[in-house]
């Protein structure tokens, strides 16, 4: 949480007044530190910082220079919680920082538990294999509250064990849960249209590059990249977040932060803010 003194703050959303405290943000980014600690994922090098030489000049006042001056080199995609939009897809190129909202959000944070994919009969595509983690329709529409203040907009998926083990954890070596297609379609059914999840991808890893989750929760067919033939081209779906226990499922409002960068998806920092009662 940042900050400490209370800044009482309200939004009309389609007539209502929805009251939170503006200073009370629980950031939901991995921090990124460069110590070699950040999660890994598809093979991609580490993040790293390192000093700018150039014409004398260390980059580091440890060294004898006037002041630090970093280079540092990431992969959005791999390396921390990011945001992407379809443009993730396609031929075209679509900047994220065009699609992610400015303001704030509606959003449900729910807490699901992943199912072994031979434990059940949702699909994915490719078929998946009976070890698969799976996030399921099921267990969303189980965990899906009966009454909300609002329909959401955006909604939080924290997967259950929660663990900070999953601020540094090697996805090579112990592979997460996705999406299967039936709770993708579900995220569309429900309105969703800004997605934010704990784990590094919507699809899994080595799917052959179909990204069937990620297509259907964009409105893009099977083997489609025209950006023009995106149904939902103004969604966007952040990965590799972090939800701590202390935040309680149910109501909240969601601000995604991202830097002014180009890029098919961008280092994001997404807060949440508590709803207050009336």
């Amino acid at each position: 949480m940042s900050g400490s003194a209370v800044q009482p703050a309200w939004l009309e959303w389609r007539g209502q007044r929805l009251a939170f405290d503006a200073g009370a943000a629980h950031s939901l980014a991995l921090e990124l530190d460069f110590d070699g600690r950040a999660p890994r994922w598809f093979g991609a090098p580490p993040p790293s910082s390192t000093a700018l030489h150039a014409a004398g000049f260390s980059g580091r006042v440890s060294g004898g220079a006037s002041c630090n001056a970093s280079t540092v080199s990431l992969t959005p995609h791999c390396d921390g919680t990011h945001t992407e939009a379809v443009g993730h897809l396609t031929r075209e190129p679509q900047n994220a920082r065009d699609v992610v909202p400015t303001g704030f959000l509606t959003a449900l944070l729910l807490s699901v538990t992943p199912e072994p994919a031979a434990a059940g009969d949702e699909s994915t595509r490719p078929a998946p294999r009976a070890t698969d983690l799976l996030i399921t329709r099921r267990s969303l529409a189980a965990a899906w509250p009966p009454a909300l203040p609002f329909a959401p907009a955006a909604l939080i998926i924290r997967t259950l064990p929660n663990s900070d083990r999953k601020r540094s954890q090697d996805y090579t070596r112990q592979p997460a849960a996705f999406l299967s297609l039936p709770a993708a379609a579900y995220l569309v059914e429900r309105g969703i249209e800004h997605l934010v999840l704990d784990v590094p991808s919507a699809d899994r890893a080595d799917d052959e590059g179909r990204l069937a989750a990620h297509r259907v929760f964009f409105g893009l067919d099977p083997g489609e990249s025209a950006l023009a033939a995106a149904r939902r081209p103004r969604c966007t779906i952040t990965e590799l977040a972090f939800v701590p226990d202390a935040l309680l499922d149910g109501a909240w409002l969601l601000q995604l932060q991202i830097p002014a960068l180009a890029g098919d998806a961008l280092p994001s920092r997404p807060l949440l803010y508590r709803l207050q009662g009336p």
